[in-house]
């Protein structure tokens, strides 16, 4: 499974994302020298595209870089991705692929959904493995549109403006969790993935439109629709915030 990209609208496209990928690595220090870094690998089309990019990364020699890829397979989730197509996505890049299992009892509390249960699970998985294995980061594909749309969640269902930052120190674990795609476009690597024939998840999560998130990412995007301009309007407002919070994120954010 090799990928090749013809000179293109989707090589174009290709390049805005590895300036953006590039912009925020340096811009919020994501990457150091001697870092050993697990990526989150849950088979959607932003985590798949952060694998190729941090492999190409990690062939650049400083900061010389290690990276690993893990992905969750939960059970009692009717949620599946063909690992046949992970391994073989990942062995063509070069990247060592973890699967890891564990089981998720959505009725344990009735306080919260099971998409986040399911979600907070699949962390704390991911953190302990990290941990033990001595990796020191832990890599997210939550793209720019993902980062807005948890900052207008938490204004609009908490009274905080709180969100997912680019870096942050794990309160709980040895390790720094990072979004390298922060400055990236939802609608760029959707564009890159439907070109590079990116394999769809064989069974999406049921509950992925059953939550508050799309409805507020369906208002995000009304905002742009009234302002182009409005995604970077609300980056900055929200970067502004964010630098002024001291408080620390849990596990959950």
């Amino acid at each position: 499974m090799q990928f090749h990209i013809s000179p293109s609208k989707c090589h174009v496209m290709e390049e805005k994302i590895r300036r953006k990928f590039n912009k925020a690595c340096v811009d919020y220090h994501l990457l150091e020298d001697g870092d050993r870094i697990l990526l989150a690998l849950s088979g959607g089309k932003d985590s798949l595209e952060l694998c190729r990019l941090m492999a190409r990364r990690a062939r650049i020699f400083k900061p010389s870089i290690r990276v690993e890829a893990a992905h969750v397979v939960m059970a009692g989730i009717p949620y599946e991705t063909s690992l046949p197509y992970l391994e073989r996505f990942c062995q063509d890049l070069g990247v060592r692929l973890h699967v890891l299992h564990g089981h998720l009892d959505g009725h344990t509390d009735a306080r919260k959904t099971r998409c986040f249960l399911c979600s907070w699970h699949r962390r704390k998985l991911l953190f302990s493995f990290a941990a033990e294995k001595g990796f020191n980061k832990v890599a997210f594909g939550h793209h720019q549109d993902d980062i807005l749309t948890t900052w207008l969640m938490n204004l609009t269902f908490e009274g905080s403006a709180s969100s997912m930052r680019p870096i942050m120190q794990m309160e709980h674990y040895p390790l720094q969790l990072i979004r390298p795609l922060c400055l990236v476009e939802e609608a760029w690597i959707a564009e890159v993935a439907r070109e590079l024939g990116f394999e769809r998840q064989k069974v999406p999560c049921p509950y992925e439109e059953a939550t508050r998130r799309s409805d507020i990412n369906g208002i995000f995007h009304q905002l742009e629709a009234l302002n182009p301009e409005a995604r970077y309007s609300l980056w900055r407002a929200m970067e502004k915030c964010i630098s002024a919070d001291k408080q620390p994120i849990c596990i959950h954010k």
